[in-house]
C-alpha cells in the first residue's frame, strides 16, 4: 500500500489527501452508509425499470419449499437472476424447466445482501411457438421414457358401455355434438364432469375430473362409467396446452377406466392423446368410436336370426330327406310280424290239443282208481294200523329194566372217580405238598428251592415258611353228598 510522501495539511482547502476524513462547511457530498447507498440504488433501479419485459432462456430453475420460484434468464452474453413469488407461480400455465426460452414480465430491483440486481417476475410466457414446441418435445421424451405411452398399457374399450363419462366444458359445442351423435347411434347414459378446457387452472380441473371418474366405486350413488371421453374443440397450441400438462397426462395414463382422447381437430395432437387408450380425431368421432350403431346392431341380430332359422330349416329338410330315404328301405311292419303271428297260431292249436289229451288221460286214471277207493277197504286199513300201534305201546317193566341198567353204569363211574381222586390218600395219612403258586412239589430238591410251602392234610392245610413258625392248620371243608333229583327219589 502506498502512503502520501508529503505531510497532511489541515488547512488544505480541498480537504483531500489527509489521513483523517473531515467534513467541511458547505460540503454537499456527505459520506453514505452501505445500506443507504443500496437503498438509493434499489429505488433508482425500481423507478427507472418499474416495468420491463425480458426474453431469455431459463437456467437453474429451483422451486423453494415456500413455493417461490428462483430462476436465471440468460442469452449468449449476459445473465439475469429472477424470482417469482408463490402467488404468481400458481398462475403459470406451464411448468418451467431449464432450457425453455421465455418472456418474463416484471420489474428490476436490487438485492443488497449480495450486491446484485434481479427481476421480480409477475408473469412468464413461453417465447413463441418454437419454444413451446421445444418444451413439448422435451416433456414428451421424458414421459415416454417413463413408459406412459407404452402400447402395452392400453386398455380395450367396452363394446357397448352402459355409462359414458365426458370431461369437457358444459357450455361448448363439443358436449352437444357428443350427445347428438350418441343419440343417433345408440342412446346411452352420459355423465358430464364440467371443467375449463383452456386458460388458468384448466389442466388441474381436467386431471381432477379424470381421477374423480377413476375413483368412483361400482354400485355407488353415482354410477361408475364404463368409458371416459376427454374432449375439446379445435384451437391453437396455446389453447390446447392444458392437455399437454404433465399432471393431465399422468392422470389419463393412471386411470383405471378406458379413455378416449378427443382434443382438437384431426391435425391437432397433444400428449393426452398418447397417454389415452384410444385417440379420436374429433369429439364427434369419439362418440362414434364409443358406441356402435343401434340400427346396424338390430339389423345384424335380425340377419343372424334369419340365418339361424334358415340353417334350422335346412337341417330339418335334410333330416326329413334322410328319414324318408331310410324308411323306404325298411320292411313293412306286417311282413315283420307274419312269421311270429303264424307261430302264435300254431302254438295255440298245439296247446289246445295238449290240454284235451291231458284231460283224457286224467279221466282214464280216475276211472281206473275209483274202484279201489271203497269204504270197506279204508276201514280194514285203519284197523290194521291200530293193532300195530297197540303192539308198540310202552310197558313199565321195560322202562324199569332200562333204569336199573343206567344206575349200574353210574355207580361204576362213581367208584372210578373216588379211586382216581388225588386227595383220597390223605385219609390214609399222606400229605400233599404245594408251593405258593399251587404247583405240586414232588421231590426234596424242589422243596429246598421254595421259601414257602403248603402242606395239605386230610383235615386241613398247614403253611410252612423257612425260619418261621407255621400258621395253624385250616380245617378242610366237609364233602357234600351228591344231590338227588326229585325223579330219582320217586323211583328209588
Amino acid at each position: 500500500m502506498a502512503f502520501p510522501s508529503a505531510p497532511y495539511d489541515d488547512d488544505d482547502a480541498n480537504g483531500s489527501g489527509g489521513l483523517v476524513a473531515r467534513e467541511t462547511a458547505g460540503d454537499n457530498a456527505p459520506a453514505l452508509s452501505i445500506s443507504e447507498i443500496s437503498a438509493l440504488l434499489k429505488r433508482t433501479v425500481e423507478d427507472r425499470f418499474g416495468f420491463v419485459r425480458v426474453r431469455g432462456e431459463l437456467s437453474g430453475v429451483k422451486r423453494a419449499a415456500s413455493g417461490h420460484l428462483y430462476v436465471s434468464l440468460k442469452d449468449e452474453n449476459a445473465r439475469l437472476d429472477g424470482v417469482m413469488w408463490r402467488g404468481n407461480v400458481q398462475r403459470l400455465n406451464f411448468r418451467p424447466e431449464d432450457g425453455v426460452e421465455v418472456i418474463a414480465t416484471g420489474k428490476l430491483t436490487t438485492y443488497p445482501g449480495r450486491s446484485n440486481y434481479q427481476i421480480v417476475i409477475d408473469r412468464m410466457e413461453i417465447a413463441g411457438e418454437g419454444a413451446l414446441l421445444a418444451l413439448l418435445a422435451k416433456l414428451k421424451a421424458r414421459l415416454e421414457g417413463e413408459g406412459l405411452f407404452d402400447p402395452a398399457r392400453k386398455k380395450a374399450l367396452p363394446f357397448l358401455p352402459r355409462v359414458i363419462g365426458v370431461v369437457t366444458s358444459p357450455t361448448g359445442a363439443v358436449i352437444r355434438d357428443i350427445l347428438h351423435r350418441l343419440s343417433d347411434r345408440f342412446p346411452t347414459r352420459v355423465i358430464v364432469w364440467p371443467v375449463l378446457v383452456q386458460g388458468q387452472g384448466a389442466g388441474a380441473q381436467v386431471a381432477n375430473a379424470v381421477r374423480g371418474f377413476s375413483a368412483l366405486q361400482p354400485g355407488g350413488s353415482i354410477p361408475r362409467p364404463d368409458l371416459v371421453i376427454v374432449a375439446r374443440g379445435g384451437g391453437s397450441i396455446e389453447d390446447l396446452w392444458c392437455f399437454n400438462e404433465e399432471d393431465v397426462v399422468r392422470a389419463v395414463a393412471d386411470c383405471s377406466i378406458p379413455i378416449i382422447s378427443a382434443v382438437g381437430h384431426e391435425t391437432d395432437t397433444t400428449l393426452c392423446d398418447f397417454a389415452a387408450d384410444l385417440r379420436a380425431p374429433t369429439p364427434t368421432a369419439a362418440a362414434e368410436l364409443a358406441v356402435p350403431v343401434q340400427a346396424e346392431l338390430a339389423a345384424f341380430v335380425a340377419d343372424l336370426n334369419a340365418r339361424q332359422r334358415r340353417a334350422l330349416a335346412r337341417q330339418l329338410a335334410q333330416a326329413k330327406e334322410r328319414l324318408e330315404a331310410r324308411s323306404q328301405r325298411l320292411p313293412q311292419p306286417q311282413a315283420l310280424l307274419q312269421g311270429q303271428a303264424q307261430r302264435v297260431d300254431d302254438l295255440g292249436e298245439r296247446l289246445r290239443r295238449a290240454l284235451l289229451h291231458r284231460t283224457e288221460i286224467a279221466g282214464s286214471l280216475l276211472a281206473r282208481h275209483a274202484g279201489a277207493l271203497r269204504p270197506a277197504l279204508l276201514t280194514a286199513r285203519v284197523d290194521r294200523e291200530r293193532e300195530r300201534l297197540t303192539a308198540r305201546r310202552l310197558r313199565p317193566e321195560v322202562l324199569l329194566q332200562r333204569i336199573e341198567h343206567a344206575r349200574g353204569k353210574v355207580d361204576s363211574l362213581d367208584r372210578l372217580r373216588r379211586s382216581l381222586n388225588p386227595e383220597a390218600p390223605l385219609e390214609r395219612g399222606y400229605v400233599l405238598v404245594t408251593d405258593r403258586d399251587d404247583n405240586l412239589v414232588k421231590d426234596k430238591a424242589t422243596a429246598a428251592q421254595r421259601t414257602a410251602l403248603t402242606l395239605k392234610f386230610a383235615d386241613g392245610t398247614l403253611d410252612v415258611t423257612a425260619g418261621e413258625t407255621a400258621a395253624p392248620p385250616r380245617p378242610a371243608p366237609k364233602p357234600r353228598p351228591p344231590a338227588r333229583s326229585a325223579g330219582q327219589q320217586e323211583l328209588f
